[in-house]
This record gives structure tokens, C-alpha cells and sequence, in this order.
């Protein structure tokens, strides 16, 4: 059959091209891709072509489909997983397979198989890993997200803690601990703070830092302080570009200990040094945001490693737990994944958009790959109805008005009711 998306066929060389998708084997599945949220790793990707790790070396003959946060419906299964799932039900799946070795990934890998499509064949290892996933869920959004929640809900797990003289990790956030998310008012820091306000096993105090103060001003719209401090957690929002000396000023708020649990979300060394010098004793340090300099380096110090028992690791990606977890708490309506959107488009959109993700402000750019629409800003519905003369604009916008400016269940009914172009 046909199938319609934005491939990979060098660095910098994305194409939205219509294809053919083999048959699908007895070990195979074919979906309907609904959404594809863009990655930054997808903008990585894009501009490194083979030089990135999960990228095959001909790619230029077998051009990968783009996009790994994506959720739909499965429209037909191989016989031999006819028992487990059937046509119809909706998906989504954890994209870091680590299959025998490889880092083969959806997004990055696969000929037919990606986000940034209209179809695409799920192939045999997905399933074999367990990594397809249900989604019994109402918004397909919501499960798009789901895999970069995921992300910052593995972070959180793979914090650990030591007690002087043991040498066992405690592994998980410091319950009832100080939490510093630094550069945290961009789309994973935000979706990193609901999970933190939200989770079973909560910090007492979080602070959030950025030095864009329009970013923190939103952030504390969502997340009101007074009202988290009636449950206990003493939530602040720091410009640190205000501050001559910002490393003392977070310190002074910690009340002079440090801070036990840090995620940088930033690949800046100036952040990273920050990030490290506001640790406690026994502090731990989540270097979150990949770079994409093989070099990159920041100064930490290692007096306090030493003396202090503060450390440093780095996470990348979830793993299936860590999606089912963020499926969950999404379903219990424990966490608000859209506070990470910011922006919606159709497929046409999509490849523009990953080229130029770091030049467009905002968080997550959700792309509906069925429909036909400009990457639309979600405070410039109304301007987008004026311009583009569609009052359909303007009824999105007031759903979206209603939600405290944020993307909704009933926003992506309302779009794919009315918006769509393609089957």
C-alpha cells in the first residue's frame, strides 16, 4: 500500500515523499500513525545523517523514516501476534529497542517504520522486546508523550543515593529532598516538574531555573506555587540570568545545604558547573541534555566528589516501565503531559519544523500526520484564522482558551473531526 512521510535520505536532506510499504510478514504489524511529537534527538538526527550512532550508513538508498513519539491504530497483524493485538485497537510503543546490541531505533533506523508517516509496518523485534503497547487511552497526544515523559521519569529512577561507609546505591530521587530542574522551563523540564509534583515519592522542594523569564512566567502560571504549597512542596522559579552570582542564590534558597537531587536540561558548560555546584552531600547530578559536540566538556569539582560524595550520571531515553508509568499516571489524570506543547501542524509541516526545531520558540511541535496545516503556534490560533481565513482557527482556540492555553482531548477531537484531508 501507499503510505505518505517525511524520510531521511542524508544529513540535512529530509523529504516528504509518498512510498511503498512492503506486505506485512506473519511477523509483522501495519498501523495508522495519529500523532508524531518532534524530538530534539530527531533534529539531531536529521542534521548528522550517518554520523549519528542510530543512523544506517545507507541511508541514502534506504531512506529512514523520521519521527519516534508517535501513537495510532493498528490496522492489520501478522498471524503470529493475532492473540495479543487486533486491528482497531490504538497503540504506542517505547522506541529504544537495543535489539541484539544494536541502537536501532524507529525514527532513526527503519525504512518503514517511523513517526513521520502515514503508515508504517511495526516490524518482528518491536513485539519480540514487548515494546508495542496498547493504548486504551482518549487522546492519541497523550500517548505520542508518553515516550518523552518517559524520558524524564527514567532520569528520576536512575537517581541513587549513598550512605557513608555502604556501598550500596539507593537508587531513585531523595523522597522528601531538595530538586533543582536547571534550564527546566523548556518542554522536558516542564514535562520533568509535573511528574516531580506528581509522582508517589515527591521532593520537598523544587526549584526550576531558566533565563527566559517569559518561560518561567508561564511555568508558574501552570504550576502555582501557593497552591503546591499547600501540599507540602516549596516550589520556586529562579531567572538565574538575573543574578550576578546565581550558584549563591540557589544556595541560599536551598536554606544553605545544596540541593540532593540536580537535572540539567541544558547542553551549556556554564549550566553544567552551575548544576554541579549547587549539589549537597551526596548529591546527585543527571546530566539530561545530550549534546551533539563529541567534546563537550564543563568543570565540576571534584573536592566535592571526593569529600562531599556527590556524583554525576546521564540518562537517555525510558525504558517500557518507565512508559507504562507515564500511560498510568496520564490515565489517573495524576500528570498533565500537554503543558509540553506548544505548538500543532500537519505532516507537511514536519519536516521544516525538525530541520529548524532550535530556532522555533516553545516546547513540543506536535504533528497530526493525516492532515494538512502550517506548524501553528497554540496562542496564535485566532491570528491563524484572521490570516488564513478559517473560523476553524478560532473554534480551536477556544477549546484551547478553556484548557489554561494548553492542548486537550477535546482540542485533537475537535482537529481531527474537522481538519483532516488524508485516510
Amino acid at each position: 500500500m501507499k503510505a505518505k512521510g517525511v524520510r531521511l535520505h542524508a544529513a540535512n536532506d529530509l523529504r516528504l515523499e509518498e512510498f511503498e510499504l512492503p506486505e506485512i510478514t506473519d511477523d509483522e504489524i501495519l498501523v495508522k500513525v495519529v500523532s508524531d511529537s518532534i524530538c530534539m534527538s530527531t533534529y539531531k538526527c536529521a542534521i548528522l545523517g550517518t554520523e549519528h550512532k542510530r543512523v544506517h550508513e545507507d541511508v541514502a538508498e534506504h531512506p529512514a523514516i523520521m519521527g519516534h513519539e508517535f501513537a495510532g491504530d493498528i490496522v492489520k497483524v501478522g498471524k503470529n501476534h493475532q492473540e495479543q493485538f487486533k486491528p482497531g485497537m490504538k497503540f504506542t510503543l517505547q522506541p529504544a529497542l537495543n535489539y541484539k546490541g544494536t541502537m536501532w531505533s524507529p525514527g532513526y533506523s527503519y525504512e518503514f517504520f517511523g513517526g513521520d508517516t502515514t503508515y508504517c509496518v511495526i516490524p518482528a523485534e518491536v513485539m519480540e522486546l514487548g515494546c508495542l503497547l496498547e493504548y486504551k487511552g482518549r487522546a492519541y497526544y497523550e500517548a505520542s508523550l508518553a515516550e518523552p515523559m518517559s524520558c524524564s521519569i527514567g532520569a528520576f529512577h536512575a537517581a541513587y543515593h549513598t550512605q557513608m561507609g555502604v556501598y550500596t546505591h539507593e537508587m531513585g530521587i531523595k523522597e522528601n529532598g531538595k530538586l533543582a530542574i536547571m534550564a527546566g522551563a523548556g518542554p522536558m523540564g516542564l514535562g520533568a516538574l509535573t511528574y516531580a509534583l506528581h509522582r508517589d515519592v515527591r521532593p520537598s522542594m523544587v526549584v526550576v531555573t531558566d533565563i527566559n523569564q517569559d518561560r518561567l512566567d508561564r511555568a508558574e502560571e501552570l504550576f502555582p506555587v501557593a497552591d503546591y504549597k499547600k501540599e507540602g512542596i516549596d516550589l520556586h522559579f529562579v531567572n538565574t540570568g538575573s543574578f550576578e552570582d546565581p550558584v549563591a542564590e540557589l544556595i541560599k534558597i536551598s536554606g544553605g545545604t545544596g540541593y540532593d537531587d540536580v537535572l540539567c536540561y541544558a547542553p551549556v558548560s556554564a549550566v553544567v558547573t552551575q548544576s554541579s555546584a549547587i549539589l549537597g552531600r551526596d548529591g546527585c547530578l543527571n546530566f539530561f541534555a545530550g549534546p551533539t559536540d563529541k567534546k563537550f566538556s564543563a568543570e565540576m569539582n571534584f573536592y566535592d566528589v571526593h569529600y562531599n560524595s556527590t556524583h554525576v550520571m546521564g540518562t537517555t531515553g525510558g525504558n517500557t516501565a518507565d512508559m507504562i508509568e507515564s500511560l498510568e499516571l496520564t490515565a489517573a489524570k495524576r500528570i498533565n503531559p500537554a503543558v509540553m506543547v506548544t505548538h500543532i501542524g500537519g505532516l507537511d509541516a514536519a519536516a521544516e519544523t525538525t530541520l529548524n526545531l532550535p530556532k522555533i520558540p516553545g516546547g513540543k511541535k506536535l504533528i497530526y500526520t493525516h492532515l494538512s496545516m502550517p506548524l501553528t503556534a497554540l496562542d496564535e490560533l485566532r491570528k491563524a484564522a484572521a490570516e488564513r481565513n478559517d473560523e476553524r482557527y478560532n473554534a480551536l482556540a477556544d477549546i484551547v482558551d478553556a484548557h489554561q492555553g494548553l492542548w486537550c482531548p477535546e482540542a485533537e477531537e475537535y482537529l481531527l473531526a474537522n481538519f483532516i484531508t488524508e485516510k
